[in-house]
């Protein structure tokens, strides 16, 4: 064997290290960020593209949701998957960098969609490049640092900002409705829209990745069996050899019910507090007070009288931003759950009790406050539904940290991309997300009835979150460290 097969890499400088964790903290921020944003922007972009044909709760409507939800992540889970291939076989850098300039341009591109088909295209681009972007990142910091306590150290806290960028995404789509409200920013096609600045402003995160991480360092665990030649080509079928096929059944179908619970049930928050009939009224409150200001404003410059397409615009926007505003109380639960993750993660338990820390807890908490909501949702402030959605982010978005944590270590250096791939894009893209298609699908009335979709995404996300703690007693522990023979 070639002497360089057993070289130790050398070590990096206090300013890379330092460059890379920001780097891939910037990145895991920016790709919660991009899966975050069609709950905010949902209903406001299919009236809009359909100059309000479509409303909440009509056939079109509900299929044109459920597609937009489910066909984007199926997308983007087929091609992630080829991604964690060729992150196996090109290198974790390469392929992280043509990642982010995929969604920097699907990002930008959706802002200026002048339909549901452009918008689904740029909604399948943007997801193909965050599914691929998420599996190389985490094996290019895994094999960065050899220091078991290091990479936990690391590994758990980059993942952390993903969910600062789930609280930028909510700020942001607040933000846009403010400055679309009072015209402060371009008109795009003649109009101003508050969910295309929303879109739009998907690509400024990516913009100093885009520079910065092309000329970062390679992977050495990688880099140095590919200079030696011994690194073996990625073979999707040895996932489920003999060794490895436990593990990656295991994996996959938990990585599924963490990702279940949130799109099965949170993520359909905004939908539920926002719905025309039966939402809540502090938030449809909201819609009737920007309306009257906008009449008034009008009335005082001698403009013309609103149109009824106008009145829906304005009433939307302004309730897309206060859902918005509850919403991101879900991500600030689910930053201290991932800086909470990283901190106990250190500490000498094995990892099926590391998971049922916070899978367990969640599995009761989630369907008894989303099946509260469906029963309380008028009675209720806003205040005690934010506290709620804070505890279940913090419950969930813990679970995923867990995921970026474990999989590196249970799969060798020429599979670890094809790995990770296969359990976070078939598992947690597909399979996961699918909960938004059946709550969606079992919740479907017209109007819609925000009491049935809540009760309905507390029985998805329960039976989910079941899966996962049951599958834990399965969980296999990773050995010393997963590397060839």
């Amino acid at each position: 064997m070639s002497s360089s097969a057993n070289q130790t890499p050398a070590p990096m400088s206090k300013t890379v290290v330092w460059l890379v964790c920001i780097m891939a903290s910037i990145g895991f921020a920016f790709d919660i960020y991009e899966l975050l944003m069609l709950p905010l922007i949902l209903d406001s972009a299919i009236g809009s593209l359909t100059q309000g044909k479509m409303t909440p709760g009509s056939e079109d409507y509900i299929r044109w949701a459920r597609t937009l939800f489910f066909v984007p992540a199926f997308v983007g889970g087929i091609f992630g998957l080829l991604g964690g291939y060729l992150t196996d076989y090109w290198g974790r850098r390469r392929v992280l960098t043509y990642s982010i300039l995929l969604y920097a341009f699907a990002a930008l591109a959706a802002g200026f969609t002048t339909n549901l088909y452009q918008l689904l295209l740029c909604r399948c681009l943007v997801f193909v490049g965050v599914c691929v972007e998420f599996v190389a990142a985490v094996a290019w910091l895994a094999e960065l640092f050899s220091d078991p306590k290091q990479r936990e150290k690391v590994l758990g806290f980059t993942q952390a900002f993903s969910s600062l960028g789930g609280i930028l995404v909510a700020i942001s789509a607040g933000l846009c409705a403010y400055l679309a409200q009072r015209q402060l920013v371009p008109a795009i096609y003649g109009v101003h829209e508050a969910w295309r600045y929303t879109l739009i402003s998907g690509v400024i995160p990516a913009l100093p990745l885009i520079f910065i991480r092309p000329f970062l360092p390679e992977s050495p665990a990688w880099q140095i069996k590919k200079t030696a030649g011994t690194l073996k080509r990625p073979n999707i079928l040895e996932l489920f050899s003999p060794q490895l096929a436990k593990t990656t059944i295991v994996t996959t179908l938990m990585f599924a019910a963490s990702y279940g619970i949130a799109f099965g049930a949170i993520q359909q928050l905004p939908q539920i507090l926002k719905a025309p009939v039966g939402g809540h009224k502090e938030i449809l409150a909201v819609g009737k007070a920007a309306v009257a200001e906008a009449k008034e404003k009008a009335a005082k410059e001698g403009q013309p009288e609103l149109t009824e397409q106008q009145i829906k615009a304005i009433a939307r926007t302004a309730n897309d931003g206060a859902a918005a505003e509850v919403a991101s109380m879900q991500e600030m639960g689910g930053l201290l759950g991932r800086v909470a993750f990283a901190l106990v993660a250190l500490l000498a338990i094995t990892r099926r009790d590391l998971f049922r820390m916070f899978s367990w807890p969640a599995l009761i908490f989630i369907p008894v406050f989303f099946w509260w909501i469906s029963t309380s949702l008028q009675e209720e402030s806003l205040e005690t539904i934010r506290w709620g959605i804070f505890i279940a982010g913090f419950l969930t978005v813990a679970q995923f940290s867990f995921w970026g944590n474990y999989i590196p270590l249970v799969f060798p250096v020429h599979l670890r991309g094809t790995g990770e791939s296969f359990a976070a894009n078939i598992g947690g893209r597909i399979i996961g997300t699918f909960a938004a298609f059946l709550t969606l699908t079992l919740s479907e009335s017209k109007p819609p009835n925000p009491a049935q979709i809540a009760v309905v995404g507390a029985c998805v996300a329960g039976g989910y979150a079941l899966v996962g703690a049951v599958l834990s007693f399965f969980l296999p522990e990773p050995g010393p460290e997963a590397e060839e023979a």
